[in-house]
């Protein structure tokens, strides 16, 4: 019997104990909903540059202190429902009663709550929380919860790969369908035999690298397939396999491809049209070390490389020389990046059941393979009181209750792969974790590379896992630990002690994180005394993650661990327009270090003219440290990021998501460096990036790089052009004769017919849509559409741009249509781009669209050959809505907006700008606060656009996020 099980039988039985559930925010008899003011504002979202209108919906509701920015990202992109029709959400309140309802529920059937009123109380605190932004879930919570798609909680996946054709097949599909539901995942490639080894019928094996050709094309296809990002996905490759040089100069050499395309005049940004034929870009690599080749570093020795079947070593290298070649290709292109294998193990609580070879695309959830995780974070700021203390007792309080909202989540979650689903119910892995680290240290006054502010995070995070832990053993005493616990508990038990000794080692500074630390050392203490009675409820309970898109949600101002972007930020206001910021922790900060009024208004007009503090006004130079941010004139160094990660990772279960900026004049040696300290310290992971090493980053003004590469020799004087080669499409005419069908149709009780014709060799090359009992007018608008799509398959578009392009428009008529093959559609366009899909493409292409006929549904269902999806249009919907915002940038406009006094505005947020705010500038031109960090430093700021809305992202953690509208680069 599992532990699920166990616990409805318990519950069953009239077993009336159940876990402790404390009043933290709420008032007794008030529900959390009516202590807020609530207003309703309009979401329009447009295209920063062009303004066309992308996404309208007006009339939504959010309290009046929730940013412009925050409800727009909720409204576009966690709103479930058809844009204009009553089913689709318009309030805050239904979104986040959808989700704790359902967690709420699923706590009292599993035999969580001893009592109703205890169900009720975790409600109200769990509703509040998420209402005052004091945490949120990752966003597949709520993508799922609470809607007819499958209720999938997790945002990071493992996955496995054998020495098979089978498995390494299998990998092809589940990474597909991750990557179809809007995830990521990793894995090891190292059990494949190297291209230095025999296949079993003699022939030569052909190595994990061209696997990962494969495995690549795929994620290119899924990414331009209507999904919201690029997939996320991570490869790793241990340092002992014979392909291990291979591997790690993969991207490196392609990038030199890169180089000389872009020069040759080829459109290689990120995102441009040519880069597609370039290899390995839709993955994170990273190199799985151990520690006997980092001490084959340091002694300069020789270091065995060794078949995959026998372990025998069959190959020699100096370890100095791989090393030093790691740190140049990732000198080169970011890739690969480093991971610890002896420490990550060392720290691993399920060692009987399997080692930990992978982990996520971001790095920060490493367990067993076949595996899932489920995160959340709270808002660090949300515990600074007025009075600038850190309430310790209520972010112990929150955490506990996050942690056990989280494992309920598991008791009713979906999952892609029935392997993952089992490995994750029977370990049941969580990642409590943190943002806005960075904007907490800087109000306090401590610079984020100083002992002080390495201590605070220290402490905090040490109390964060250790509430956790203490928690997952108070849930063990009343539903049982996980189904794994028992062949792992002297392996577990083992680490909670080494996680109690490493919180023994922290060396407070001062009241602040000496409080914290000695709640943590309590906790700590009944975290072992607990468990040695009951157990563990979960295998992990903390990680720190990106925090991207929920980090907007939360109005934070810093991700995960990260320190402040910069300074000064670009923030959107009411009514479309935009305003330059000094951030609101800058005067907090000040006035915490003893500034006076006076003088704080000094230097934030300073900050707000030069986006630095050099020789600001009054401002001591040994405070300089406090405002030293990850980009900008006082950027901080790159060992100071791999210190305050080292600071950390003793207190995280997982690990941590941060890649460490080095400037474009470091060399490979610094890399070296930053490598081998990370290994001294304790890392788990470590990924770097050089500015400007990738080709593959569009310019400020979305250029492409050709250009850019052309702007460079014309002003190196190399304008002459010797031949200039124009390639057109060519047309390719149908035959006077051709075979063709005519399909007749109803969509939503609408009717219709659909005429379509091939080319003799079996290709479609025109379509002619006519419907019953239309006008005039909309018959020559079907005219006019059917002979462009006519005319595109003609020049050689490709049908399954179109199918990308058609399927998912939402409008009327919809619903139920006759075809068996397509039960339901949005739309007569959706209906008929997948009547197309079904009988013009192959199934490989389609399968990955998730258009399958009836027949490969019903064969999935009874056999699971075909991997069909589980309530398709469900999933879809999810897809369709997102696609819906492709292209566009926020803008929302509050319909009351409070006045904040003479000729001065107010955001959502309250905050003031006008004449009498030397903090706020207007900015033209500008989308976000990384074009704005680019105004003062006179340089272009080295990181991608986002493919939805067109403005420059900026980091957070190791991939990047967008302030217009939420979207990341692979993180969930």
């Amino acid at each position: 019997m599992t532990e699920t099980a166990g616990a409805r039988a318990a519950a069953r039985k009239g077993n009336k104990k159940g876990v402790k559930v404390e009043r933290i925010f709420t008032t007794p008899g008030v529900h959390p909903y009516d202590e807020v003011t609530w207003e309703h504002r309009d979401v329009v979202q447009q295209n920063w540059k062009t303004g066309e209108t992308i996404f309208e919906q007006r009339d939504v509701e959010f309290p009046d202190f929730w940013s412009v920015n925050a409800s727009t990202i909720v409204t576009t992109k966690y709103f479930r429902g058809a844009v204009g029709t009553d089913k689709r959400e318009k309030s805050l309140k239904q979104l986040i009663d959808r989700v704790v309802l359902t967690y709420v529920k699923a706590g009292k059937d599993h035999g969580y709550f001893s009592s109703d009123e205890d169900a009720e109380l975790f409600e109200h605190e769990l509703t509040w929380a998420l209402l005052h932004q004091v945490f949120s879930f990752n966003s597949p919570v709520w993508f799922n919860v609470g809607t007819s798609s499958p209720q999938q909680v997790s945002a990071c996946f493992i996955l496995a790969v054998d020495d098979s054709m089978e498995s390494i097949l299998n990998w092809y599909k589940e990474e597909g369908f991750i990557f179809k539901g809007g995830s990521g995942a990793g894995l090891n490639l190292s059990r494949i035999r190297s291209s230095k080894e025999l296949l079993s019928s003699g022939g030569t094996a052909s190595g994990p690298v061209s696997f990962m050709r494969g495995a690549d094309a795929s994620a290119g296809t899924i990414k331009s397939g209507g999904a919201t990002r690029r997939a996320a996905k991570m490869v790793v490759l241990d340092v002992d396999h014979p392909d291990i040089e291979e591997f790690v100069e993969t991207k490196a050499r392609e990038e030199d491809k890169i180089r000389a395309l872009r020069d040759a005049g080829f459109d290689m940004d990120l995102g441009g049209k040519d880069i597609v034929s370039v290899q390995y870009q839709n993955a994170n690599n990273s190199v799985r070390v151990n520690d006997e080749f980092m001490r084959a570093v340091e002694e300069g020795t020789e270091f065995g490389l060794r078949a995959r079947d026998d372990g025998r070593v069959i190959d020699t290298v100096d370890a100095r020389e791989l090393f030093a070649k790691i740190a140049k290709a990732a000198w080169e292109c970011a890739d690969p990046g480093i991971q610890y294998d002896d420490t990550i193990n060392d720290w691993h609580t399920n060692p009987e059941t399997g080692r930990i070879t992978a982990s996520n695309p971001c790095s920060e959830y490493m367990s067993l393979d076949n595996s899932s995780c489920n995160l959340a974070s709270l808002n660090l700021l949300k515990f600074l009181r007025e009075d600038d203390t850190f309430d310790a007792v209520t972010f112990q309080k929150v955490a506990e209750l996050v942690i056990t909202a989280m494992d309920i989540s598991i008791c009713f979650a979906d999952f892609p792969t029935e392997p993952i689903g089992e490995t994750t119910r029977n370990y049941r892995q969580l990642g409590i974790g943190y943002a806005n680290l960075g904007a907490l240290l800087m109000a306090t006054g401590h610079g984020y590379d100083s002992e002080g502010g390495r201590a605070l995070a220290a402490s905090i995070t040490s109390l964060l896992t250790g509430a956790a832990y203490k928690r997952s053993a108070e849930i063990a005493a009343v539903v049982g630990p996980y189904a794994g616990y028992a062949r792992n508990a002297d392996a577990h038990k083992r680490v909670m002690r080494k996680h109690q000794a490493a919180n023994d080692q922290i060396r407070t500074l001062d009241t602040m994180d000496g409080d914290i630390h000695r709640l943590a050392t309590k906790a700590w203490d009944e975290v072992v005394k607990l468990g040695e009675k009951n157990g563990y409820r979960n295998a992990q309970a903390s990680v720190l993650a990106p925090t991207g898109t929920i980090g907007f949600m939360m109005d934070c101002d810093t991700t995960g661990i990260e320190p402040d972007f910069s300074l000064v930020k670009f923030k959107k206001l009411v009514g479309g327009g935009s305003m330059q910021i000094v951030n609101l922790t800058i005067p907090r900060a000040l006035k915490k270090l003893g500034y006076q009024q006076e003088q704080i208004e000094a230097i934030v007009e300073y900050i707000a003219d030069k986006g630095h503090v050099i020789d600001a006004p009054g401002l001591k130079t040994e405070h300089y440290e406090v405002f030293d941010t990850a980009m900008g004139a006082r950027a901080i160094s790159p060992m100071g990021h791999v210190r305050m990660m080292a600071a950390t990772q003793p207190f995280l279960s997982g690990a941590i998501s941060k890649t460490v900026n080095l400037p474009e004049t470091a060399t490979v040696e610094e890399i070296e460096d930053v490598y081998l300290q990370g290994w001294k310290m304790g890392l788990k992971a470590l990924a770097v990036y050089r500015d400007n090493c990738k080709v593959g980053q569009p310019l400020s003004d979305g250029g492409s790089t050709a250009k850019a590469a052309a702007a460079d020799k014309a002003a190196a004087g190399e304008t002459k052009v010797e031949k200039v080669i124009e390639y057109r499409p060519v047309r390719k005419r149908l035959p006077k004769r051709r075979p063709s069908q005519t399909i007749s149709f109803s969509v939503g009780g609408a009717e219709g017919y659909l005429t379509a014709g091939s080319y003799p060799d079996d290709g479609l090359g025109e379509l002619f849509l006519k419907f019953g009992k239309q006008g005039s007018t909309l018959a020559g608008v079907m005219d006019a559409f059917s002979i462009a799509v006519s005319i595109g398959l003609q020049y050689g578009v490709p049908l399954e741009t179109f199918v990308e392009k058609f399927t998912n428009l939402r409008f009327e008529p919809a619903g139920l249509t006759d075809d068996p093959d397509v039960r339901m559609a949005q739309s007569i366009m959706d209906y008929v781009f997948r009547r197309l899909a079904l009988d013009y493409m192959d199934f490989e292409t389609r399968s990955f669209m998730g258009i399958h006929t009836a027949e490969e549904r019903a064969r999935q269902l009874e056999t699971g050959s075909y991997a069909a999806p589980v309530e398709e249009e469900s999933d879809e919907e999810v897809e369709g809505e997102l696609e819906t915002f492709a292209q566009s940038a926020p803008v929302a406009k509050p319909k009351a907006i409070e006045s904040a006094g003479s000729g001065a505005k107010a955001d959502a947020t309250g905050v003031k700008f006008g004449a009498g705010a030397a903090s706020a500038r207007e900015v033209k031109g500008v989308g976000s606060s990384a074009e704005l960090l680019e105004k003062f430093q006179g340089v272009a700021a080295d990181a991608p656009i986002c493919m939805t809305c067109g403005t420059k992202m900026r980091p957070a953690g190791s991939c990047y996020v967008c302030e217009g509208c939420g979207s990341t680069s692979g993180c969930s």
